[in-house]
């Protein structure tokens, strides 16, 4: 009996989560006010997004692209002050979950050393026969009480058992939990970053227009006017892609025009995605490289169940090396700490075991068995089936949605899915202008 309650003992022993040592109301408190201020943030942005939108639908003047601007202008300080404070409050979130944890793991120590005692004794008890109990007890009354004891003995380390066995399944969900808060940390502040740099360039698109205009109509109608030049510039401009050769405007567009044509899902969101996936910085496609130390070629950056044996069995269809191509990282926190994992391929930053699942539709529209997750056609369909997936068909609402899942999943609706979806909505819009300058000249 002793060696299997030492077995189970040793198995399911295993520190879990508490809380720490802080006054509840304050906490609580603290956190609703948060609430509040990131929900009136939310609200304000929701607003000017939805007097942007109207004014989009206005004729070209310069009054209206003024307001354009100033409303993009606005709608990414809020985004700024709100995923500021979603930073904030994560790290705060960190520090109470690991310091409780520690807390906790000191508990379960000496819990571990008080059952290891109990253990010893009961070896010692169960070593001895009744006979022998008997004799050294010869008061009978003793003997029963002995006897009762080793009883009571036998439930205590029971209920020990049981009780380390529901601090390990808590520590187990209590450590998830704390990864998830790590990695939508990390997250955020790419995302931040990313709103920052926008933010300047709005603003520098402002004041570019108002320097060449010198805020009169009539030159602005000049600018308007030369629409030829703009569409060759759009056309030739080059669109960025992750762990491929970057291409023209033009070329991504006949590519998110095919995905279109199957998903149903609008081009210049099919377009939005890709950009806002090339640009999130260092994290994505830089790993996996050929002079990679062995922490970052994809045996160690990839989740092990879930996306090794798809990504050998992707190169090996496409005969590539899986040691030679560019992958996604795993983020890293303020403290150069590795948070979660990495491993996704090509421009629509695909993991492997999402790819699988898609592979056949993609060759369906493309062509291409197999197909390549490098290769930007590919890359383009498969993004727009799993756009289409998650719900971006039927209005600007199912996109925002879509968005949010494509980047974070199942936790969509925080503010990491809602920071996501907002920045790709701002490309998005851009890229519908784009297209449609393109279709108002194809058809003169």
């Amino acid at each position: 009996m002793h060696k299997a309650v030492i077995f189970i003992v040793t198995i399911l022993a295993v520190p879990a989560l508490i809380f720490a040592q802080t006054d509840p109301s304050l906490v609580t408190k603290r956190r609703s006010e948060l609430e509040t201020q990131l929900k009136e943030y939310e609200r304000q942005i929701a607003e000017t997004e939805a007097h942007v939108a109207a004014k989009r639908k206005e004729a070209n003047s310069l009054q209206r692209e003024i307001t354009i601007l100033d409303g993009n202008i606005l709608i990414k300080k809020l985004n700024i002050r709100a995923r500021t404070l979603n930073v904030n409050k994560l790290e705060k979130q960190i520090i109470e979950k690991t310091d409780s944890i520690r807390n906790l793991e000191d508990n379960v120590a000496r819990g571990k050393i008080s059952l290891q005692e109990s253990l010893r004794k009961l070896n010692e008890q169960d070593s001895r026969s009744a006979i022998e109990l008997a004799i050294e007890y010869r008061d009978l009354a003793k003997f029963f009480d002995s006897i009762e004891s080793l009883h009571r003995l036998q439930g205590n380390i029971q209920s020990s058992v049981v009780l380390l066995s529901d601090l390990k399944f808590k520590e187990e969900n209590a450590k998830e939990d704390l990864e998830r808060d790590r990695e939508e940390e990390v997250a955020l502040r790419s995302l931040l970053e990313l709103e920052k740099k926008s933010l300047e360039t709005e603003e520098n698109s402002k004041q570019n227009l108002l320097k060449v205009t010198k805020g009169r109509e009539s030159e602005y109608r000049k600018i308007l006017g030369d629409k030829q030049k703009a569409a060759a510039s759009i056309r030739s401009q080059l669109f960025l892609l992750q762990g491929s050769p970057a291409i023209s405007f033009e070329k991504a567009l006949e590519y998110a025009n095919i995905s279109s044509r199957a998903t149903k899902v609008r081009a210049a969101f099919i377009l939005g995605i890709i950009a806002q996936e090339s640009e999130l910085g260092k994290n994505i496609g830089q790993c996996n490289l050929s002079d990679d130390p062995p922490e970052y070629k994809w045996q160690s950056i990839m989740k092990p169940d879930r996306d090794r044996s798809p990504y050998l069995a992707i190169t090996r269809e496409l005969g590539l090396d899986p040691d030679q191509m560019p992958l996604s990282c795993p983020m890293r926190d303020s403290k150069k700490r590795r948070v979660g994992w990495g491993g996704a391929m090509g421009p629509a930053q695909f993991i492997p075991s999402t790819w699988i699942l898609y592979k056949n539709k993609i060759t369906d529209i493309t062509g291409h068995k197999p197909p390549n997750p490098w290769n930007p056609l590919d890359a383009f369909v498969a993004s727009g089936f799993l756009s289409r997936d998650n719900g971006a068909v039927g209005g600007r609402e199912n996109e925002r949605i879509a968005a949010a899942k494509y980047f974070a999943g199942g936790r969509w609706n925080t503010s990491l899915g809602r920071s996501y979806a907002s920045q790709v909505l701002a490309k998005v819009d851009t890229y519908q202008e784009q297209i449609d300058l393109l279709q108002s000249l194809a058809q003169r």
